[in-house]
């Protein structure tokens, strides 16, 4: 495992929708909240220090969510970050109402988007929105009206991409004839593999592909698995090798592993120097 001052630059490039360039190893800032993700983190001087420092280790890929506090996560972004680096790409999502720590309540009527929409604009202290993506869609309304909504707001020149999060394959085909979409956020990772359709599809099209809970590693990372062979044959953790596992499966990959302090943040982002073998590659792949 090399080192460098950057390290978030070895995990490789990827073109959001063609033209936003950013490094696959990005910062995802659900746990910059408090309990529950609701309300304000214990800590919000190491969640500034967190944001700043993950832009300081080549981090030009951030993702949050009106939801995340609620805009906890957008404001602690526009006070660790603003004014924005040219290079920076923020993403964030609109969907989900909060009644309280733990409860999330999807609604897509079009006038509660376009509210969310402009209040992330005024929240995270931008013009526009690099990539809005829908957090999840509302089965009370039918797809056409939510995504051309933001498709609406596209126009208008509040967003520049749109995105979705937790869906299906159908699901892509079904918004992509309201708006061209260019990212797909699902859960996936080492072990749990059920959106792997959806990654594939991703890949054939150009899609970025968002694993949401990238970390989790199940009975790999147990004393004698293969997870935990390799990490010791790199001087890695466990962790570092599912983030570089994920980096290898696909190149429009994008993980956004998350934490609330430097020190993880450090740790997260050096597996993007982890350079796995075809063996170790395949050996995880048939791990699970």
């Amino acid at each position: 495992m090399t080192t460098t001052t950057r390290p978030a630059e070895a995990s490789g490039q990827f073109a959001i929708g063609g033209d936003l360039t950013v490094n696959r190893l990005g910062y995802g800032t659900m746990q910059l909240t408090g309990e529950g993700v609701w309300g304000d983190p214990r800590d919000p001087e190491e969640a500034v220090r967190v944001l700043r420092r993950a832009v300081e280790l080549g981090v030009n890929f951030i993702d949050t969510a009106d939801s995340y506090g609620p805009f906890v996560a957008e404001l602690l972004i526009k006070k660790a970050l603003r004014p924005y680096a040219d290079d920076l790409v923020i993403a964030t999502k609109a969907g989900f109402t909060r009644q309280g720590p733990g409860i999330w309540t999807p609604v897509g009527r079009p006038e509660y988007l376009r509210q969310q929409v402009e209040l992330s604009l005024r929240h995270l202290g931008v013009e526009r929105i690099d990539l809005l993506q829908l957090h999840r869609i509302d089965p009370a309304v039918p797809v056409a009206d939510q995504v051309g909504e933001l498709a609406l707001m596209q126009r208008e020149g509040k967003i520049r991409h749109i995105g979705l999060s937790e869906v299906s394959v159908e699901d892509v085909e079904e918004a992509g004839r309201s708006a061209t979409i260019v990212s797909v956020q699902n859960l996936y990772n080492l072990a749990h593999r059920d959106a792997e359709p959806l990654l594939e599809y991703s890949e054939a099209n150009g899609i970025a592909f968002i694993p949401w809970f990238p970390l989790a590693t199940g009975k790999l990372a147990a004393e004698g698995g293969p997870l935990a062979a390799a990490a010791k044959e790199h001087g890695a953790t466990p962790s570092q090798l599912a983030l570089a596992w994920l980096l290898r499966r696909s190149p429009v990959m994008l993980p956004i592993p998350g934490t609330s302090t430097v020190a993880h943040l450090e740790d997260n982002v050096a597996a993007a120097t982890v350079q796995l073998t075809d063996a170790e590659f395949d050996a995880l792949t048939r791990g699970v």
